[in-house]
């Protein structure tokens, strides 16, 4: 396997960055699309894989350690959804979030060019995200009778219960918290995405993947886009079944209790976090190279 070392990862995640923000905006939200669309595919098996897994376990130990498993059967799944992104050249706004100041740096790419790379990748990863929610949600998550009386599944269940999770945050403290969950979320999401780089096989790009992604599901972080879909699809399934309302889970604090404060806190784990502080640590290598 060939193991490119980090001055050449940075190098290479500039040359990415500034490939991406030359693309045509009709080409940024197709590829956003489609990223938001399998970053929900990931989120749509991580509900499923860990449906039922915390009431198991209550049953056979504690409380705690149900929450840990729970948490174990979301991350081993949900970097499916990264793996399909990077390996199929679709656009993350998580990842951009790193690449495109990367190309900033190296390239001297403008700042007008990354956000409008932020701005419309985004919209597409929103758009594909909800498309698929509702996909889901009248889906796996739903049964339909011959009368077309609607029955939510055990699936449909947990996606609402986690989406009541996702939007639960109230008040100030709340809202920084989930900031720095965003930050710690992004933080090792751009690291997946430099590891990805480094390997020039499937293989090693699927396990330098993998690892990050699996790390920030489980330890419970934030990801702007991974909540584009898991909150929607739980709005989709009060919706098929209003007894099942929840009055957090809605349109309004899907943005105001989550997704503004997430995207701010995915912003600096990427940028900051990542971007500037390699940019910093490998500067003086990178313009050897040139």
């Amino acid at each position: 396997m060939v193991f490119h070392p980090p001055v050449a990862i940075v190098a290479k995640a500039g040359d990415a960055g500034k490939y991406k923000v030359g693309l045509p905006v009709w080409n940024m939200l197709v590829r956003g699309f489609m990223s938001g669309a399998y970053i929900a595919m990931g989120g749509a098996l991580a509900t499923v894989c860990s449906t039922g897994v915390m009431a198991t376990d209550v049953a056979l130990r504690s409380g705690f350690a149900s929450a840990g498993m729970a948490q174990f059967m979301l991350g081993a799944v949900f970097p499916v959804g990264l793996i399909m992104t990077i390996m199929t050249g679709a656009e993350l706004f998580t990842g951009d979030a790193m690449l495109a100041p990367m190309a900033a740096f190296v390239h001297k790419v403008s700042w007008a060019n990354v956000l409008n790379l932020w701005v419309w990748v985004y919209i597409g990863n929103l758009i594909g995200s909800i498309v698929f929610a509702y996909i889901m949600a009248y889906g796996p998550c739903a049964t339909f009778d011959a009368a077309g009386t609607a029955t939510l599944t055990a699936f449909g269940l947990r996606a609402i219960a986690i989406a009541k999770v996702k939007t639960s945050y109230a008040g100030g403290m709340a809202l920084w918290s989930v900031f720095l969950k965003g930050i710690g979320c992004n933080w090792l999401v751009n690291l997946a995405v430099l590891l990805g780089i480094c390997a020039d096989d499937a293989i090693g790009k699927i396990v330098g993947i993998w690892f990050p992604i699996f790390a920030f599901v489980a330890t419970g972080f934030e990801h702007s886009v991974a909540n584009m879909y898991f909150i929607p699809t739980g709005i989709f399934c009060t919706g098929i079944d209003p007894s099942q309302a929840v009055d957090t889970v809605n349109w309004v604090a899907m943005w105001t209790a989550n997704l503004i404060p997430v995207t701010l806190g995915n912003i600096v784990g990427g940028l900051f976090f990542v971007g500037v502080i390699y940019w910093v640590a490998f500067k003086k290598e990178i313009a050897a190279l040139k």
